[in-house]
């Protein structure tokens, strides 16, 4: 298990920033829980269940925190689809911010799922996405011991990853929120911030995503005056990603996550320019972010690469950009295709 940092950090803090999601070390504790109780509970309103959070503080002693956990999700809820659900880890009202974890109430936690190869592709791509702009959701990489609290079962042990509190992310970026309850399409949102969500789930290839119906995105205002910014998370249906249980909706006309379909609106040349310049200008920062991974095998940073460079072609090739990206763009302004449940 990882010792806590320093308490140095607490200017951080009071700064909006949470340094235990700043670390590119993967975190380790141990998560104590009733993992059949919690297994059987996903319906509609699954229930919290105590729980024990180990791991070691500042001089190596091994620490215990008292916590909550439940199962949380949509698709990875379904036991069907995961053997391990995501959970959702309460953190006590009297809890300390000296602990590793920093100020926080809640957080939400991806599991293993069906392997722990998914974990960190997913993880990665939210790396990728913090390269792009500091509007994006922090993810931590942990290595999680789970022991059974009834002693049913043999101890497991996983990669997860920790994913920084909405109301954290929008803090640090000195903004708020917008709540769901405001329709607001992405023709109302900053054109760049927007363009840049659209080339960005392009590029890993997501179609799960919707902006007036918040699904898998956050709109953050800065202040009452700005246009607001949309914010993408949940990246487990992308084809950078490819899960076994991520397929389109067929109304989309593809058959497979690893096609990609452009689903933004269409956008001024002087937009377009700006975000293939973007794009092109992190080009080396995204593979590194694959190549300089300590945990990602060979063939896993290969998978990764070839499925970046498609998306390059067709940024950097003047037909396929019209084909592929100008004119779906135009064609979604004038006839959108609308998923249920998005």
């Amino acid at each position: 298990m990882q010792s806590a940092p320093a308490q140095g950090t607490l200017a951080q803090e009071l700064a909006g920033e949470n340094p235990f999601f700043t670390s590119e070390q993967e975190f380790r504790f141990t998560l104590v829980l009733p993992i059949d109780d919690i297994l059987r509970d996903r319906g509609a309103n699954p229930a919290l269940h105590a729980a024990t959070l180990l791991y070691q503080d500042e001089t190596g002693k091994k620490t215990s925190l008292p916590v909550q956990v439940r199962v949380r999700g949509n698709r990875r809820k379904d036991p069907t689809v995961c053997d391990f659900p995501p959970l959702l880890i309460s953190f006590p009202k009297a809890f300390s911010a000296s602990t590793p974890f920093g100020k926080v109430q809640e957080l939400k936690m991806t599991t293993h799922c069906l392997e722990d190869s998914y974990v960190l592709r997913e993880y990665l791509v939210y790396k990728l996405y913090n390269a792009l702009t500091t509007m994006s959701f922090r993810a931590r990489l942990c290595r999680v011991t789970y022991q059974d609290a009834n002693g049913k079962r043999k101890s497991a042990e996983h990669q997860s990853f920790l994913l920084e509190e909405a109301s954290a992310m929008a803090l640090r970026n000195k903004a708020t929120i917008i709540p769901k309850l405001f329709f607001i399409g992405m023709q109302h949102t900053d054109q760049r911030k927007m363009a840049m969500v659209a080339f960005f789930q392009y590029m890993i290839g997501n179609t799960d995503w919707s902006v007036p119906y918040r699904h898998n995105i956050r709109l953050l205002s800065p202040d009452k005056n700005a246009t607001c910014i949309p914010v993408p998370y949940d990246f487990d249906y992308c084809g950078l990603v490819m899960t076994p249980y991520a397929e389109p909706p067929p109304q989309l006309g593809i058959t497979s996550v690893r096609q990609r379909l452009f689903r933004g609106y269409g956008f001024s040349e002087e937009i377009y320019k700006e975000t293939r310049t973007l794009f092109n200008d992190h080009q080396k920062a995204f593979y590194n972010i694959y190549e300089l991974c300590p945990y990602l095998s060979k063939d896993e940073k290969l998978f990764a690469s070839r499925f970046l460079e498609d998306f390059y072609k067709t940024l950097n090739d003047p037909k396929d950009f019209e084909r592929n990206i100008v004119r779906v763009g135009r064609r979604n302004e004038k006839q959108y295709t609308n998923i249920k449940g998005l």
